[in-house]
């Protein structure tokens, strides 16, 4: 029996984590703050070793992409500091870290999909945190999975679908960007995908960066559309608009598409189309409203 450790586990990722952890007969640990602060290197030093962890899932991440861009320090110390605190935790009782990274460490250049090797250019300082985080585990050295993911959304937390609802039930018309590409990536599937890979022991021996995204390619404008389709929501108009009239402190990537061929081929995964996982979703959000 292994032990896992998720940190961060109140969030999207973390919460699919838990849902998960209670079908396995491994030895799954659920942190976030109030359990462990993985910015305090002697604390996760300590938890590591006391329960024999020697699997750690980092769900741990500042994602305000906005407000990074003033609060970088935090920012850093969340995305970068706290991941070198873990891989060396990690390195030292020669287990395997899998990290969770994103999009944004890409630039604004390029219109196909982004694979694995592809130059890195990171937009603002979320961007450039996570690839901090990114840089400290190859640094430290320890066994790891990196995965990318992006437009990441579930039934917990705040995020794109759950705005939307909210946003279509309540207004007459919204606006939605149509010049930002991507694909819509529900928690849940990433979750079992990294699941699978700690039940089916085939993290050693495949260590490296891989992508992760759902299938499919759409826009935020698409996305909003088939969410408010999906829900019976007519009595909202959604236009689309160009990402200029929001205006941000950082520029977002203008197309956000990664190639996921390399974690298909090396793990066997079979990743369902966006809007298969949305109707999913859905179902989900309602079933816990209705409890």
């Amino acid at each position: 029996m292994k032990t896992i450790l998720v940190t961060g586990a109140n969030g999207q990722l973390g919460n699919e984590m838990r849902r998960l952890g209670e079908l396995s007969s491994n030895n799954y640990l659920f942190t976030d703050i109030e359990e462990l602060d993985v910015t305090d290197a002697d604390a996760v030093q300590r938890f590591v070793s006391e329960n024999g962890v020697e699997v750690v899932v980092n769900c741990v991440a500042y994602t305000n992409v906005d407000k990074a861009e003033s609060d970088e320090e935090t920012a850093y110390k969340v995305n970068a500091t706290a991941v070198e605190n873990i891989a060396k935790a990690v390195k030292s009782v020669d287990g395997t870290l899998f990290h969770i990274s994103t999009d944004y460490v890409f630039g604004t250049d390029g219109n196909t999909p982004r694979t694995e090797d592809m130059s890195l250019a990171p937009l603002g300082a979320y961007g450039r945190t996570k690839l901090a985080g990114e840089e400290a585990v190859k640094r430290v050295g320890c066994k790891a999975i990196v995965i990318r993911t992006a437009w990441l959304y579930s039934e917990f937390g705040h995020n794109f679908v759950k705005t939307m609802l909210r946003l279509t039930a309540e207004k007459e018309s919204i606006k939605v960007v149509f010049d930002q590409v991507g694909s819509p990536t529900y928690a849940g599937d990433l979750a079992l995908t990294i699941f699978s890979i700690i039940e089916g022991n085939l993290y050693s021996g495949n260590e490296g960066i891989y992508h992760f995204s759902d299938e499919g390619v759409c826009s935020w404008y698409d996305f909003a559309v088939e969410i408010a389709r999906l829900v019976g929501h007519k009595n909202c108009r959604i236009e689309p608009c160009h990402s200029n009239e929001f205006p941000s402190p950082v520029t977002r990537p203008p197309y956000s598409v990664l190639d996921k061929s390399k974690i298909k081929s090396t793990f066997g995964v079979d990743i369902p189309h966006w809007r298969e996982s949305l109707i999913y979703c859905l179902k989900r959000i309602y079933a816990r409203q209705s409890l």
